[in-house]
């Protein structure tokens, strides 16, 4: 941290720190019956950092706090998730973490009218786990399947390396196939010690022979827009280009976006 990030950050940590409700961290008013604000003892006790330590860093001293004290910081003073990165970011800490591993069974209302706003784009939106957790007409008119599907078996991976439809409807399906693993490796790491991940792997370990190969491959790999191109059974040769991106209030859940070439509008419905 240069001088101007700590003083930030130590300006941000007094201000928060002034702000907080003493009864809702069930201490009693301080003196002249103050109820907000706590002392930076208090703060100390609460996030098991040294008085010294925390005043320094409300100083803006040259010190060079560790991530595991500033994440202990940021509990005690109740920081949203957009506070803590911040504070993360002053330090020189990368602020993406991995997230939240409860699920996402279904994307959230705004997320759907987005998705139906893209009209005739086939979209979808994936879970951290790659559930797909919310799709438009134009994606039904694709896959078919994702409405028929029962919710615990409605995750992208699962519908890949399972679903005879889904190898039946990409035309390189073992290239996607790869990638997708690869792409998901990547994601899910942090979150594979979860029960959720490791029941999916687990599944898939049964069920596929392939999974299974190229799981023990390790391979990882990252997104990359790209054309993507599928033979539906009664539209014939349909050619996308593919999209990502994730609202940035809703970072745990991705959007998939297809955009037809000129061709492929022509005979596509889209809903």
């Amino acid at each position: 941290m240069d001088e101007q990030q700590r003083a930030e950050l130590g300006a941000f940590l007094r201000a928060r720190r002034s702000m907080l409700d003493r009864a809702a961290h069930g201490l009693p008013p301080a003196g002249r019956a103050r109820t907000t604000g706590l002392r930076r003892e208090e703060v100390s006790f609460l996030s098991g950092v040294s008085v010294t330590w925390y005043t320094w860093l409300e100083q803006g001293r040259d010190i060079n706090p560790s991530r595991q004290v500033l994440d202990a910081v940021a509990t005690a003073l109740r920081l949203t998730g957009a506070e803590h990165d911040y504070v993360l970011r002053l330090a020189g800490f990368s602020p993406v973490r991995p997230g939240s591993s409860s699920a996402v069974e279904t994307a959230p209302a705004h997320v759907q009218r987005f998705l139906d706003a893209l009209d005739e784009h086939p979209s979808y939106a994936l879970a951290p786990d790659w559930g797909i957790a919310a799709w438009n007409a134009a994606y039904e008119a694709l896959y078919p399947n994702v409405a028929t599907t029962a919710p615990e078996d409605r995750n992208l991976l699962w519908l890949i390396f399972t679903d005879p439809a889904v190898r039946e409807l990409l035309d390189d399906w073992d290239d996607t196939s790869r990638r997708f693993l690869a792409e998901f490796r990547a994601e899910a790491g942090p979150r594979l010690g979860d029960a959720r991940y490791r029941d999916l792997v687990g599944r898939l370990r049964e069920a596929s022979p392939e999974f299974r190969d190229r799981w023990d491959s390790h391979g990882v790999g990252g997104f990359e827009s790209r054309e993507r191109v599928f033979q539906h059974p009664s539209l014939g040769r349909l050619v996308f280009e593919h999209h990502q991106l994730r609202p940035s209030d809703q970072t745990d859940v991705q959007l998939v976006v297809y955009v037809a070439d000129a061709e492929t509008r022509k005979r596509f419905p889209g809903r």
